[in-house]
């Protein structure tokens, strides 16, 4: 029993040291602790010092004590809403010694006319009346001036039309009952196509004049270019079905021939004519006369 208290005595004494001993490491956390907030405390200080212009706009900017004072924040005006200051105009000066009279009227003076004066003395020109039906402007009234009409120039005359002499050859039977090929001059208009223009006038005919003269055509009436064509130094030139009907026989083939023939060939660049019909070379025309290969002043 003595053995056994003994025991619990040991165990009871040795746990007051066990406490003891704890204490200085609480004590070391509580100290840690307030040394981090006191840390914490210090650099917060010193970001609010470091930045307290920029928390001074801040706050300005966004008006947070205007909005619990409940004024309206007064915002500085921009440059674009001032408005421009207008010059005062200086009040009029009344004259002083003028009291309450009421202001002079002028005298009405001469009459204003837009009218140069007249030169007087016995030198000048005697002054010229208004016709008599015509009242005289009122005075100070200004006439409107006449707007001064300038003349229109007459119309340029259309260019001269420019004329070529084309020769063609028409025939004169003489008292005999030759037929003679007779050369004829005209003036035709200029155009791209002077060859067809020629021979159209050599199947008109000959004109009044050239009928004084005794010139006759003995190419057929109402006998019609179809076409025209130059190759190398010959021309082609397809006529109407009527260019092969000739009243006067083989004389008249031969006369018709040669009327076109020599007429074609006077321009310089073509030499023969090959002749067709609705477009057909044929070999003969009429009574045998020979039209089926190009035909030159020589072979009429």
């Amino acid at each position: 029993m003595a053995t056994g208290k003994t025991t619990a005595k040991k165990k009871t004494s040795g746990s007051p040291q066990r406490g003891g001993s704890r204490k200085p490491a609480a004590s070391g956390k509580k100290n840690l602790g307030c040394l981090f907030w006191i840390a914490f405390v210090i650099v917060v200080a010193g970001l609010f010092v470091v930045n307290w212009e920029l928390i001074q706009k801040t706050v300005r900017d966004s008006h947070v004590f205007d909005r619990f004072s409940g004024e309206p924040a007064q915002t500085p005006p921009r440059e674009e809403d001032i408005p421009e200051l207008q010059p005062v105009p200086e009040p009029v000066r009344e004259n002083p010694t003028a009291g309450n009279n009421p202001p002079e009227t002028p005298a009405p003076g001469p009459a204003e006319t837009n009218q140069p004066a007249q030169p007087s003395g016995t030198g000048g020109q005697p002054a010229v009346r208004p016709p008599e039906g015509t009242n005289p402007p009122a005075a100070g009234t200004n006439q409107p001036a006449q707007p001064s009409v300038k003349p229109q120039d007459p119309p340029a005359a259309p260019p001269a039309e420019q004329l070529r002499s084309r020769t063609m050859y028409f025939m004169r039977v003489d008292g005999d009952g030759t037929i003679v090929r007779t050369k004829s001059e005209r003036k035709l208009p200029a155009s791209d196509s002077p060859m067809v223009d020629t021979l159209q006038a050599l199947l008109a005919g000959p004109s009044a004049e050239e009928q004084r003269r005794g010139l006759v055509s003995l190419i057929p009436q109402g006998t019609r270019i179809l076409s025209a064509t130059i190759r190398g130094s010959t021309a082609y030139i397809s006529f109407s079905e009527e260019f092969q009907f000739n009243t006067f026989g083989a004389e008249g083939y031969t006369a018709q021939l040669r009327q076109i023939v020599w007429t074609v060939t006077e321009f310089p660049n073509i030499n023969d004519v090959q002749i067709l019909l609705e477009g057909r070379r044929l070999d003969y025309l009429g009574e045998g006369i020979w039209i089926g290969s190009p035909l030159s002043r020589d072979m009429l």
